[in-house]
């Protein structure tokens, strides 16, 4: 977003849409939290609370809703996100942080987590027995794996960097590993899988994710390339599959992700920085040099001017 690969970014921008913290002030109508409290906003901050997708607890499908940072707020004014001091955020937007659940390792859920937790759950991947791909294990699909561990699948990591494979067997429970870039490897499991969590935020094929599908399978779409994706609809067709999407997910289901999360005591791998190590954090990440991802530790590290 901030260097505008997406089209759409709006400058003055203060990013950040992952944040947990403890609520400071409340206003006189507030009745859901107090003075004290562990809260988390995550990519949303307000919808219109009427049509359809709002009162089936699908904000995030609103199509008058307005983003924590890069949004435009009804007056024109543009939202701010995380990387600040302080935040302000309507109430009804607001998620209740489990107690005793790590709030710095804890942070990228509302994002990240969500991301990956809704898919799983509105597509039937989350059933034991079933045998789920997850292609890409970065900063979306290493918390995939997780959630699906914990859902009692079976899981296969699909990723083009062969040192990520025994974090993701030894580390992360995966019970395989596929390079996604070896042709041998990919035509020796195709057919296998009931369904892939496609995390992967560059341009890719989506033949070889196809072709590992069994008859019926489901490939699911969570990464944001920057260009279009080429679709192989023979693919499709031939075996019956399906491809779909997904964006994150309404409010109560975010509670009920962070809620589960902290049940299962899944939890994504960070690095926790300070504020002045923004510019360099971005480079790294540039170059994929983070597992998995960056948390800024605002409250400690941001000096007021």
């Amino acid at each position: 977003m901030i260097k505008n690969d997406w089209g759409f970014a709006h400058y003055p921008m203060i990013p950040g849409h992952e944040i947990v913290g403890v609520v400071t002030e409340v206003g006189s109508k507030v009745h859901k939290f107090k003075v004290g409290d562990n809260v988390g906003v995550g990519v949303i901050v307000d919808a219109c609370r009427k049509c359809d997708q709002c009162v089936n607890d699908l904000e995030n499908y609103c199509p008058e809703r307005i983003d924590t940072y890069n949004g435009v707020l009804p007056d024109g004014s543009l939202t701010y996100g995380g990387y600040s001091d302080i935040m302000v955020a309507d109430e009804e937007f607001v998620i209740r942080w489990p107690d005793n659940f790590p709030m710095d390792k804890g942070a990228p859920l509302v994002c990240a987590g969500i991301t990956t937790y809704s898919p799983l759950r509105y597509y039937g991947l989350d059933k034991p027995g079933l045998h789920v791909g997850v292609a890409g294990l970065g900063g979306l699909g290493h918390v995939a794996v997780k959630f699906l561990k914990a859902f009692g699948t079976k899981v296969t990591v699909l990723d083009i960097s062969p040192d990520k494979k025994s974090y993701a067997i030894d580390t992360l429970g995966a019970d395989g590993f596929i390079l996604s870039n070896r042709p041998a490897e990919m035509e020796a499991a195709a057919g296998t899988l009931d369904g892939i969590l496609d995390c992967v935020s560059v341009v890719h094929s989506l033949q070889g994710l196809l072709d590992l599908l069994k008859p019926h399978g489901k490939l699911v779409v969570v990464g944001l390339p920057e260009k279009p994706l080429e679709l192989p609809i023979f693919s499709l067709t031939l075996g019956r599959k399906m491809m779909g999407g997904s964006m994150i997910g309404g409010l109560k289901e975010t509670q009920e992700m962070i809620d589960f999360a902290a049940k299962h005591n899944i939890l994504p791998e960070v690095e926790v920085i300070s504020m002045d190590y923004i510019n360099t954090a971005m480079k790294r990440l540039a170059r994929g040099d983070v597992k998995f991802r960056f948390v800024i530790d605002v409250g400690k590290t941001l000096k007021a001017d």
